[in-house]
């Protein structure tokens, strides 16, 4: 069984551009911090420019060591050398496999018990539940999961668990305490008035808190 950092940074690229930050300085600074993985989330047209940014980011975890995942899109994953994250209604995990191989890291997204019940049984490496609390990232987000219901479906999953969905600093412990292996996070990442030493200080600041809970 494959282990993951405590500690998974998204690189949103919504997110980013609204903070006008660039995808490959931010994901410099995220490794420059400690990250030791990455997805990046890019929800509209992969265009030219994008993969060539995603490209340069794919070299850059290369170099730290890090590992590389895409969102949703197991051919780009594959033309980056990376894993891939996918969604209820993406490629089928099976699919994914076979096209990825047996050394790529493929993730799979959960919303409640049934469908980490299900989880169980794909190849897949590791199975994010959410959102574990509200959260802005997504337009239509499923509703939220909750403490509880973590803590009772970590006896659910037989891989490492991703909690996601509004997780910040002030939350991680709870997140932790509560069964999951690691914690996604996308906006608790970005300060306020975000710069890429602001960035850095804050995956810093993340590690400090991961690190500790895993003493």
């Amino acid at each position: 069984m494959k282990t993951l950092p405590r500690l998974y940074p998204i690189l949103d690229t919504g997110a980013l551009e609204m903070h006008s930050l660039a995808l490959v300085e931010t994901a410099a600074a995220m490794l420059e911090g400690g990250a030791r993985i990455l997805q990046i989330r890019h929800k509209g047209l992969w265009s030219g420019r994008v993969f060539a940014d995603a490209r340069g980011v794919a070299t850059l975890c290369r170099r730290a060591g890090a590992t590389l995942i895409v969102n949703d899109r197991a051919d780009i994953a594959k033309l980056l050398g990376a894993g891939v994250h996918l969604g209820q209604d993406d490629l089928a995990p099976t699919d994914a496999r076979g096209l990825l191989g047996d050394g790529a890291l493929i993730g799979y997204s959960s919303h409640h018990a049934a469908q980490l019940r299900e989880a169980a049984a794909e190849p897949v490496d590791y199975v994010a539940l959410g959102p574990i609390f509200g959260t802005s990232s997504k337009q239509n987000p499923d509703p939220a999961v909750g403490i509880d219901e973590l803590r009772r479906c970590r006896a659910l999953a037989g891989k490492p668990l991703v909690g996601i969905g509004g997780i910040t600093r002030e939350n991680a412990r709870a997140v932790f305490e509560a069964g999951a292996d690691a914690v996604a996070v996308i906006a608790d990442l970005l300060p306020a008035r975000a710069t890429a030493a602001g960035v850095r200080r804050r995956i810093e600041e993340w590690r400090g808190i991961t690190d500790a809970g895993a003493q």
